[in-house]
């Protein structure tokens, strides 16, 4: 079932809406009879969303992008970024998604168009195609044009879901842990927290869920030496002015010391 975005606290709701708006409109326009559809995962789907979020889309197409479109695309989406007055047209992110690559899950991951949050340059990454995000498109998905996507992308199974979850937090826990520069600032450490416990929490019930749900979850589930840690990790999140300081030295040995709990406790 699709619902309507919601706009947190603070930031006009009429605002999001005139932006979502705006990039139906901006695709539409383009792509003409190669749209096919828009939608919306990550927190705007899964009851997330809040004043530190993103807004993340997905916009599939029948065929693959000329050129010449992803020109034309990038265009306009510099235009929404620059010319909107609302706070979230500077903060659009997601890609442009063939329909083959939605009705052929990965393995192997697609190198898309994508737009990085807050950026105006289209760039190819394999960011939106993986079975997590797929999963929150063909369950949860705000639809904003087109057909539902349960109609697009089979069913994911959790088994499948589990095992690419468990991947990446081995994967990621081991660039972290091995990098001394890898996270230094504070969003990325509030993020690696966040995540650790949201991807906990999915490997435990084989579906997605919020960082506000794997908190949630983790204050029940964590023993309560990592309490303080996730507190912080909350505060630095809606710390919106301070995101690109360096975090503590402190705080980083907390953070790398409770992502290996994690792996060693609930993987």
């Amino acid at each position: 079932m699709s619902h309507q975005p919601a706009a947190p606290a603070g930031h006009d709701p009429h605002g999001l809406r005139s932006v979502l708006d705006h990039l139906v409109t901006l695709a539409r326009e383009t792509l003409a009879d190669n749209l096919l559809g828009v939608y919306l995962q990550g927190s705007q789907a899964t009851s997330g969303f809040d004043d530190a979020s993103d807004i993340d889309f997905i916009i599939a197409t029948h065929h693959d992008l000329t050129d010449t479109t992803v020109d034309q695309l990038q265009l306009r989406h510099q235009h929404l970024h620059a010319n909107h007055p609302s706070y979230w047209a500077k903060h659009l992110e997601g890609s442009y998604i063939p329909r083959h690559h939605l009705t052929t899950l990965p393995p192997p991951r697609q190198q898309l168009w994508y737009l990085n949050h807050g950026h105006t340059i289209f760039e190819r990454s394999d960011h939106d195609h993986y079975l997590a995000v797929l999963w929150i498109l063909r369950e949860r998905a705000v639809v904003l044009a087109g057909p539902h996507p349960n109609t697009l992308i089979p069913e994911i199974p959790a088994d499948a879901l589990r095992h690419e979850i468990r991947t990446t937090m081995h994967d990621w826990a081991h660039t972290i842990l091995t990098n001394p520069d890898e996270m230094t600032q504070r969003w990325y450490a509030a993020f690696a927290v966040l995540s650790y416990a949201r991807m906990a929490l999915s490997l435990t019930t084989g579906e997605i869920h919020s960082k506000k749900q794997g908190v949630a979850w983790a204050r029940q589930t964590f023993p309560a030496r990592w309490q303080p840690l996730i507190d912080h990790a909350l505060t630095t999140r809606h710390d919106l002015n301070h995101l690109l300081h360096p975090e503590s030295a402190k705080i980083l040995d907390q953070a790398k010391a409770y992502i290996r709990y994690v792996l060693d406790n609930h993987t």
